[in-house]
């Protein structure tokens, strides 16, 4: 018997590394409910009737060209087969993933979707990533050619971006939150607590992470930008796009407009709220003048103490590049400076590996070093030279050749000892690590490395000229992230359930197969008065799809009736039967 793969690839999907392939899940379509589907058509056939005067052009010509259907939930497959043609791909995932993870899917072009929909309780706005706001929000806009670029390229650099332990902190709480509201019947002190623990950590005065930054540049374009001219601008964040409700309160004059730029960076946010004030861009191309900007002042590419001190504060596994190209990979741990605050010193602890220009150099994975690696850096005493700098003369003058004993003083005071074992040699020809046996390091009166230790391998470099989270080879780190503990809650339904999903699938039936059923749609609607009197939507399609007379005015008197008794369901319904009218 052959057996269905978990989820249907390609070769987008296929080059992702290991450990981000551990978020991938399948979309078990058969899982979606009758409700379900009726809560997709609703929020499609109203947004689309919308969006259509208010979103950017990109949006109705996307849906269209990443195969997203107004009347029926988007099959994955289906989107892949078509997203390939634009070069990218979709995979599913369980809600909120870590904030490096989500940002590394996007540099490989791979959309992430949270396959659940919120529930129809919920349907204006969830804090939950579902397949409403994923696929029907983000995968149109990627049709624009310039848009796709921006959101890869901020995937590249958010991926790099180096984390503190608040943006876990409140990852970790916002996936709660969002798995609570999303879960049938948890209790609501708990949802309020989890809301509470939320608010507590978006409220806290936190120095502002790197992670924390491109979130929020994140956050005021990709999901609630807007673009085009100040007076008159368009949709095309996917928070917006997704939202019946905000998508029209948004262009509002209650909803302050600012020119977007990098002091979004600086912008903060809440998640569980609609937003007082959104950011308007010019063109998509503008996104990516902004994005450079802010790049520039990343650790990425200013590298130095300041971005190792971020690495060892993260506790999370990042990277340094050296002068040499040669790139340490671990949780980094330590770092001793100079008088001029220039790094002497560095060491990490636990799994580590070495890489050249993101590939793992050969023998230097972490199973070579499971336990740790250091190194000292800078230029040698007296002749302020570096290693790396050496012509032939210099390295005879110091024995930098393998089988010699070397015995080396750093300008900052750093000695080392040992036996010249091998050396390896960047492109340009430049050592950049050095093995040595019976080595000894010492610093002032502390020994950084002791001969009983085994083989020390010493890389070469003088400065650190790149910081960044992650690993420098993508494989180096099967585990990279770790996968939430918070689970979403698959609902448990009740009999009651159960049955009230049998009458929507009875309406769906007959408005996919046409023709006028009013006697079968009665029986529906009776049932609906008798056992479900809540219900709104159930009746809103069977108003749809009943035969102008006696049902239809019944129903219509139900409704609006529903609209005086439920003020929170008067804009859905009302909005629902202009849509039908």
């Amino acid at each position: 018997m052959e057996l269905t793969p978990a989820y249907e690839s390609n070769k987008l999907i296929d080059n992702l590394p290991k450990h981000l392939k551990q978020f991938i899940k399948p979309q078990v379509y058969e899982e979606y409910t009758p409700i379900n589907q009726a809560v997709w058509r609703y929020v499609m056939r109203k947004n689309v009737a919308f969006l259509s005067k208010v979103a950017h052009g990109s949006y109705l010509q996307g849906l269209q060209q990443t195969g997203i259907e107004i009347d029926r939930i988007p099959s994955m497959y289906g989107m892949n087969r078509i997203l390939k043609e634009i070069g990218w791909a979709a995979v599913a995932v369980d809600g909120f993933i870590p904030p490096n993870a989500f940002m590394e899917f996007q540099a490989y072009k791979v959309l992430v979707i949270a396959s659940d929909i919120r529930q129809l309780e919920n349907i204006e706005y969830t804090p939950a990533p579902d397949i409403i706001h994923e696929a029907a929000g983000h995968a149109p806009i990627i049709a624009n050619p310039d848009y796709a670029e921006y959101l890869r390229r901020l995937g590249e650099v958010g991926a790099r971006a180096i984390l503190s332990n608040y943006d876990i902190e409140l990852y970790e709480a916002v996936r709660k939150l969002s798995v609570l509201k999303e879960a049938e019947g948890v209790p609501a002190d708990e949802i309020e607590q989890a809301a509470k623990a939320v608010d507590r950590l978006q409220e806290m005065e936190v120095e502002d992470s790197e992670m924390l930054q491109i979130r929020n540049l994140q956050w005021w374009s990709v999901e609630y930008g807007l673009v085009g001219e100040m007076d008159n601008p368009k949709i095309y964040g996917a928070g917006l796009l997704s939202s019946i409700g905000e998508s029209k309160s948004c262009l509002g004059d209650d909803v302050t407009k600012i020119p977007y730029s990098m002091e979004t960076a600086h912008q903060k946010f809440d998640i569980t709220r609609p937003q007082p004030q959104l950011f308007v861009t010019p063109d998509f191309s503008y996104l990516m003048e902004v994005l450079e900007e802010f790049a520039n002042t990343l650790s990425l590419r200013k590298g130095g103490r300041k971005g190792l001190k971020k690495l060892i504060a993260s506790k999370m596994v990042g990277t340094i590049e050296l002068s040499t190209g040669l790139q340490v990979s671990g949780k980094f741990s330590k770092m001793l400076v100079n008088e001029d605050l220039e790094v002497i010193f560095f060491e990490t602890e636990g799994p580590t590996a070495l890489a050249f220009r993101e590939k793992e150099l050969i023998g230097h994975g972490i199973d070579e070093h499971p336990h740790g690696f250091s190194s000292p850096l800078g230029k040698l005493k007296n002749i302020s030279l570096a290693i790396e700098d050496m012509g032939p003369l210099d390295l005879k003058a110091y024995n930098f050749y393998d089988g010699k004993w070397l015995s080396f003083e750093f300008a900052s005071g750093v000695k080392v000892e040992g036996m010249n074992v091998t050396g390896i040699r960047n492109v340009q020809g430049k050592l950049m690590l050095i093995q040595l046996s019976d080595c000894t390091i010492s610093y002032q009166n502390e020994i950084l490395y002791r001969p009983e230790m085994g083989i020390y391998n010493m890389v070469v470099g003088t400065d650190i000229i790149s910081a960044f989270a992650g690993a420098a080879d993508p494989n180096s780190f099967p585990n990279l992230y770790e996968v939430s503990q918070v689970l979403t809650i698959k609902p448990t339904k009740s009999p009651a359930i159960e049955r009230l999903e049998a009458q929507y699938q009875i309406v769906r039936d007959m408005r996919e197969k046409g023709g006028k059923k009013d006697a079968k749609l009665a029986e529906v609607f009776e049932l609906i008065l008798a056992d479900y009197p809540g219900d709104w939507l159930l009746p809103l399609e069977i108003y749809e799809l009943a035969s102008d007379g006696p049902l239809k005015q019944q129903v219509h008197v139900y409704l609006l009736d529903l609209v005086e008794k439920k003020p929170s369901l008067a804009a859905l319904i009302t909005e629902g039967l202009a849509m039908v009218n």
